[in-house]
């Protein structure tokens, strides 16, 4: 077939045989290549395509035409419960639904296991898995308020331990001297926070970056050596003891822990509400709108960040504070270790494995943290080697700790398939990748791509027997591949195609380009003129087989 299609062929009137045909009986054609070559040549890619990923996998059902998920909010943020939109299947031609952001529902399962983690506990371990499930809750807790001063509102603060340490170490002082009760001390320790963070945020007004982490690290240092130094506050034995505590004491030390425990988690519970209340509400709105050097942007627009920077650290710090009695509550007394610089490069440990920023990146680098500084103990310094081969890990290969794997890795999926896509595709072959997914008629891109073939096997009947054929004949009945070439420039768009514009005065004739729009008068491409329409004809020939050769 393919030798077939290569001898030359020659077109024959079929009037010559009775005589009455006009003009020429015979034309004779010159040899054209395969069409099935440049199909195939087009079929082959140049490339070699590697599988990268999968497609995003969503959960999609019937639509039952009701709203109430769109409308169910998180209270009292203006979240929805789940991020839901009706669309249309294209394929089966049904109304479904799409739960776009799945967070909530990881969330649900997470802190489920959590909540049920105790029963799953070994009975070996149970005593170890619980005191460092309750560590692990309150120092999440913690580190969640402290992802709200640090990603947040993007105080660079390392004196969240020193408002936990010196509210606890204040309100075990209060409960022992005073006697006061256990559920008085959360408050009293919010109080004794807001009051250390109305004194810490003011040089947040003039100070930024690494000046201010310098005189908050300061701060905590002087705040470990007053505590430690003072007989009032218990240097002789290593801490301050004997507060209150909301865990029975005629309970067995299994029921304390599962006791303290379910304390410590309800307390990340509250202290997961107040980021979602913060970071999803106007203040959280604000600061997005003016992140690292965007500053000036946002007082431009008459934004206050600075005032909203300065809330969220009051209200981060009465958390903290907050955060201090509890712990009081929880172990009847504090000791020196939380002052200590080790308790805060662990605390910079966790922040950072997670993620900087996001609640769940704090959760998640104070669960492995805590596991490998708490569980295995046994390992001995081993471990503190480990978190520094984790941390080392996050800095030198990811962007925002190990939360930010997924959305690191689809940005480099689709930077590698629009390079190898982009390898593939030619000037005037088919649409770029931002481009395909852009358009909704997906016919335009199989015509594109039916149209770049096409371009490519005309291309290889341009010979200078068709151009001295059209030269000699442009009107009249062609041969075989000059028709084919002369089809596909007749059925060219409006826009920019050729066109002959007579002068009437002088009888001659000018090449012009239509600009495809009503209302708007053609071009002129050229300032030459023919005097005979033939030559006029050939030279837009011409102009056709150029912008043919160079797409």
């Amino acid at each position: 077939m393919s030798d077939f299609q290569r001898q030359a062929t020659q077109w024959v009137n079929p009037l010559s045989v009775w005589g009455t045909a006009e003009g020429v009986d015979v034309v004779q054609t010159v040899t054209s290549p395969n069409p099935r070559d440049t199909w195939d040549a087009n079929e082959a890619y140049k490339t070699k395509i590697h599988k990268v990923g999968r497609f995003r996998w969503h959960l999609v059902w019937p639509n039952h035409g009701e709203n109430l998920w769109t409308r169910w909010r998180w209270w009292p943020t203006r979240r929805n419960v789940l991020g839901i939109h009706g669309l249309y299947n294209r394929k089966t031609l049904k109304a479904e639904k799409k739960i776009d952001d799945r967070r909530p529902i990881y969330w649900l399962i997470c802190l489920l296991i959590i909540a049920v983690s105790p029963v799953l506990f070994p009975a070996g371990m149970q005593n170890t898995l619980l005191s460092a499930g309750a560590i692990f809750c309150i120092f999440a807790a913690i580190n969640v308020c402290w992802t709200l001063v640090v990603g947040t509102a993007s105080i660079f603060s390392l004196a969240t331990y020193a408002v936990v340490g010196v509210s606890a170490f204040m309100t075990t002082w209060l409960s022992t001297r005073y006697g006061l009760p256990w559920y008085s001390l959360p408050v009293l320790g919010a109080a004794i926070g807001l009051l250390m963070g109305w004194l810490i945020a003011f040089p947040a007004l003039r100070l930024d970056g690494f000046y201010y982490a310098l005189l908050t690290l300061g701060l905590n240092e002087l705040c470990r050596v007053f505590f430690t130094t003072s007989k009032a506050f218990g240097s002789a034995s290593g801490g301050l003891y004997g507060a209150d505590t909301y865990i029975p004491s005629d309970l067995s030390p299994f029921a304390q822990s599962i006791f303290g425990y379910y304390g410590a988690f309800a307390l990340l519970l509250a202290a997961l509400f107040l980021f979602r209340f913060v970071n999803g509400k106007r203040l959280g709105r604000i600061l997005r709108m003016a992140p690292e050097k965007r500053e000036a942007f946002a007082q431009a627009c008459g934004v206050d960040y600075r005032s909203a920077r300065v809330k969220i650290f009051l209200i981060t710090s009465a958390a903290l504070g907050f955060i201090g009695g509890f712990y009081v509550a929880q172990y009847r007394g504090v000791a020196f270790s939380i002052f200590s610089f080790d308790t805060v490069l662990l605390g910079l440990a966790m922040l950072t494995i997670g993620g900087i920023g996001k609640a769940e990146g704090a959760i998640l680098g104070t669960l492995v943290v805590t596991f490998l500084d708490k569980v295995l103990i046994g390992i001995g310094p081993l471990r503190y080697f480990l978190i520094g081969l984790l941390m080392l890990g996050v800095v030198l290969f990811l962007n925002k700790g190990y939360f930010g794997i997924k959305k690191q890795f689809n940005a480099w999926r689709d930077k590698k398939r629009g390079e190898w896509r982009s390898v593939r595709s030619e000037k005037g072959g088919e649409a770029l990748p931002e481009e395909a997914t852009e358009l909704d008629n997906k016919d335009e891109l199989f015509f594109r791509r039916f149209d770049k073939m096409q371009r490519d096997h005309l291309k290889k009947m341009i010979c200078p027997e068709i151009i001295e054929e059209h030269r000699l004949r442009p009107l009249g009945q062609h041969s075989e591949a000059l028709e084919r070439v002369l089809y596909y420039f007749r059925r060219a768009p409006m826009e920019d195609k050729y066109a002959l514009h007579h002068i009437a005065a002088t009888d001659r004739y000018k090449i012009i380009a239509f600009s495809g729009e009503r209302g708007v008068s053609p071009r002129v491409v050229e300032d030459k003129e023919y005097e005979h329409i033939d030559d006029a004809y050939h030279a837009i020939f011409m102009r056709r087989i150029h912008d043919l050769m160079e797409s």
